[in-house]
């Protein structure tokens, strides 16, 4: 990828609502991003009757509903997913959806989606990996919660059912919302990058309040920056309070594109507007005062002054101790 690949996760923040969920579309694609993530899942397929919510669900959601209640209020149908892609293509932005069981990953496929994002909770789910790495597409690879035997083992079995190492992008993530910043731990992206060659990249998948933590991994390498965002923080749901706004969506993207800009090529040399700088920045040998022809060039009449069209002071030592060719006024490049 020749630029960070920008993904506004949506997640479960239409709430149930499809009126909802186009409305997070427009403001995705206003605010840059290149693709919108939703989640796609069937509530009795992803967890059992008595499974309990994280302590940031309890915060957000109603107490008296467990997690299988939650989430299957917010279940898109089928026919939900080919409405959103469609939105989305009218749009120009690509649609994605992390899938949660086997028959919502063969869904995706068979909805035409080429990029496949893995939630850190999945990435011990081996069936699930195996169903994913059948299909060869490119991979998003979210490592929340894990420890690097965790991810190699997940890259092998992505591996043998058919999905090459350079077609699978891993995300650094830390599993809070929000994420205390003091537990991201951006370094671990160069980890990740030393630590499986032959990966098509790493990214990072927030979870922290605000824009700068992304910005800060985009800085440091991620080609791929996931980030909530909702329509309005106020809103009752369990990741809406973790989320950005669509002017704080529009300001991160846009601090990341000037950022990519600055991270340049990596070669070391004057960038174009700094050439024409360079004869006023830099000095020349000039004459300290008036010199006679003949005389000896010494650090009694020699210094260094700008422009620097003369001879460089680099030279210094090479000047020094030779005669004067001719006489020389005050201030005149030897």
């Amino acid at each position: 990828m020749n630029k960070v690949f920008v993904i506004a996760e949506a997640g479960v923040n239409h709430n149930g609502s499809l009126s909802l969920a186009h409305q997070l579309i427009d403001n995705a694609a206003r605010s840059g991003a290149d693709a919108i993530k939703f989640q796609t899942f069937k509530a009795k397929s992803l967890v059992t009757y008595d499974a309990p919510k994280a302590k940031y669900q309890m915060k957000t959601t109603a107490s008296n509903e467990n997690q299988l209640a939650m989430i299957s209020s917010l279940e898109l149908k089928e026919e939900d997913h080919r409405e959103l892609l469609q939105h989305c293509e009218n749009a120009s932005i690509k649609f994605l959806s992390s899938p949660f069981d086997i028959s919502s990953v063969r869904f995706l496929h068979e909805l035409g989606l080429n990029i496949f994002k893995i939630p850190s909770g999945e990435i011990t789910n081996l069936p699930y990996l195996r169903k994913i790495g059948s299909y060869g597409c490119k991979v998003f690879l979210s490592t929340g919660m894990c420890v690097l035997g965790d991810i190699e083992a997940a890259l092998e079995v992505l591996e043998q059912a058919g999905t090459s190492r350079g077609n699978i992008t891993l995300l650094h993530c830390t599993t809070e919302y929000p994420a205390p910043v003091d537990e991201v731990n951006l370094n671990a992206i160069n980890t990740l990058r030393f630590a499986f060659p032959g990966i098509a990249g790493v990214g990072y998948s927030d979870h922290t309040k605000g824009i700068h933590i992304p910005i800060a991994a985009t800085a440091i390498g991620a080609r791929v920056i996931e980030k909530h965002f909702t329509l309005d923080r106020n809103m009752e749901g369990p990741d809406h309070k973790a989320s950005l706004e669509p002017d704080e969506l529009k300001e991160m993207i846009n601090a990341i594109r000037d950022i990519e800009k600055a991270l340049g090529d990596g070669i070391k040399r004057p960038s174009l507007s700094e050439k024409s700088n360079i004869l006023i920045a830099r000095k020349s040998l000039v004459a300290a005062r008036e010199i006679k022809k003949g005389e000896v060039f010494s650090e009694e009449n020699v210094m260094a002054k700008r422009p620097g069209n003369g001879i460089s002071p680099m030279r210094w030592d090479e000047i020094l101790g030779q005669h004067a060719p001719r006489d020389y006024q005050k201030d005149e490049l030897l």
